[in-house]
């Protein structure tokens, strides 16, 4: 075999080795994956966020019993308007007026003594007191101008020595006598401001009882704090409305009541939710127990911090809703949906279409290329958003309408990845894709 036709040989071995090799690598490559894409449309989005809540009175009134007595009557029932001052129960407050009426009693003589207390003590003491500290002044004051009248006299010798003392020694007595009328009438004077001060002091408590009396007995009757309607009325140990013999403890709530036209719902919304929460945007509210009915307000109370809420993380939004009809009752629970914001004619896509990524949004493009018939690649490209409703996110910039945008499915999308677009929509679909 010459040369050239054994090189010939080799050329055509080493040409059906590679082949064979590139035969065999072919064959062990995964076919592009299938994948559901949309096109962006314009429509008009409304972005709502939705969750529940609970009535509340906005003003409301509690009444709680202050004694612990039995109910004797029941005269309003719940649900029903009532006006300021109208009677709803009445309490037994018998022993309460009987210690009323004895502490009255002692009242009036406490009153007598400060009275008398008042003006200087007791008449004949005071009187006695005072006479006899005037009748000691008087002799001394007597036996004071005697002395003056020997002196001049023993001067004139009309008069001698031994009368002189004598009549001092007297005068001597005399104002002994007067010191001690004085100081006996500055102590019962003093007696008399001690007892004057205590039976002040008396009177105070006295009244001060007497008060504590007189509002248990105003508490027997239990009367409406203002206008509006009464939705509770008490709850015995079976949490059924109070009735007459049942028994009462102080701090047991005996009636509830507030003007319902206007009541507020108190939402709990999702934590993620939060940041799109602003005041004065308008609220609807259903209530499943009157499922064609629907009440219109506001959110007035954005929440400042987020509570536990059963499984939840909530923050709490309260909301002013009209109530003419008093349909909505306190502490229901409602549906709450919130209109915040509203587009008309932005260009939208699907929100399962857009990932997020360290405060970021993407989404994956579909170009075509030179792969082969069918096959495009996807381009990871960042978008910007606005707001969004229950399926689409309104898309500010990085789309325009005419470009295919990739929907997630078995598949994990990635920049780059070949693919074949089975289903293109420009509505929301399903990804069917297989690998």
């Amino acid at each position: 075999m010459d040369r050239k036709l054994r090189n010939r040989i080799l050329l055509y071995l080493l040409i059906a080795g590679v082949l064979a090799y590139a035969l065999i690598e072919l064959s062990g490559q995964k076919p592009a994956p299938k994948i559901s894409a949309v096109t962006p449309v314009r429509e008009n989005l409304v972005s709502s966020i939705s969750s529940n809540g609970k009535v509340e009175p906005i003003s409301p009134y509690v009444v709680r019993a202050q004694l612990d007595t039995f109910v004797v009557r029941v005269l309003a029932n719940e649900g029903q308007q009532v006006k300021k001052g109208q009677l709803l129960l009445e309490l037994d407050v018998k022993d309460a007026a009987a210690r009323l009426a004895e502490t009255q009693a002692k009242l009036l003589q406490a009153q007598d003594d400060l009275r008398a207390a008042k003006a200087g003590g007791r008449a004949d003491e005071a009187a006695k007191a005072a006479g006899d500290l005037a009748k000691a002044q008087a002799e001394r004051d007597r036996l004071q101008k005697n002395h003056d009248a020997l002196v001049h006299l023993i001067a004139q010798q009309a008069a001698t020595q031994e009368e002189l003392a004598a009549n001092d020694l007297s005068l001597t007595k005399a104002q002994a006598e007067v010191t001690r009328l004085a100081a006996a009438k500055q102590e019962f004077d003093r007696g008399v401001k001690l007892e004057t001060d205590r039976a002040a002091l008396q009177v105070e408590q006295i009244q001060q009882e007497a008060a504590a009396f007189e509002e248990k007995v105003r508490q027997g009757r239990i009367t409406a704090p203002a206008d509006g309607t009464l939705y509770a009325l008490g709850r015995d140990a079976a949490q059924t409305p109070l009735k007459a013999g049942d028994y009462v403890r102080v701090g047991d709530l005996l009636a509830e009541m507030a003007d319902l036209h206007k009541v507020r719902v108190r939402a709990f919304i999702d934590e993620p939710e939060l940041g799109a929460l602003e005041e004065n945007e308008p609220v609807k509210i259903t209530w499943d127990a009157l499922p064609s009915k629907t009440w219109t307000g506001k959110t007035e109370i954005i929440p400042k911090q987020v509570v536990p809420h059963g499984t939840r993380s909530v923050g709490e939004l309260i909301c002013s809703v009209s109530n003419d009809k008093l349909e909505l009752l306190p502490n229901i629970n409602v549906n709450v949906r919130i209109n915040s914001r509203e587009r008309l004619g932005v260009l939208s896509v699907p929100r399962g279409a857009v990932e997020a990524e360290g405060g970021r949004r993407y989404v994956f493009v579909v170009k075509s290329n030179g792969l082969g018939v069918g096959k495009s690649t996807l381009e990871k490209r960042e978008i910007h958003v606005g707001i969004a409703d229950a399926t689409n996110y309104e898309v500010v910039s990085g789309l325009q309408e005419n470009e295919l945008v990739a929907l997630p499915g078995d598949v994990d999308l990635r920049d780059g990845m070949a693919v074949i677009v089975v289903t293109t929509s420009a509505s929301t679909l399903q990804v069917k894709a297989n690998v």
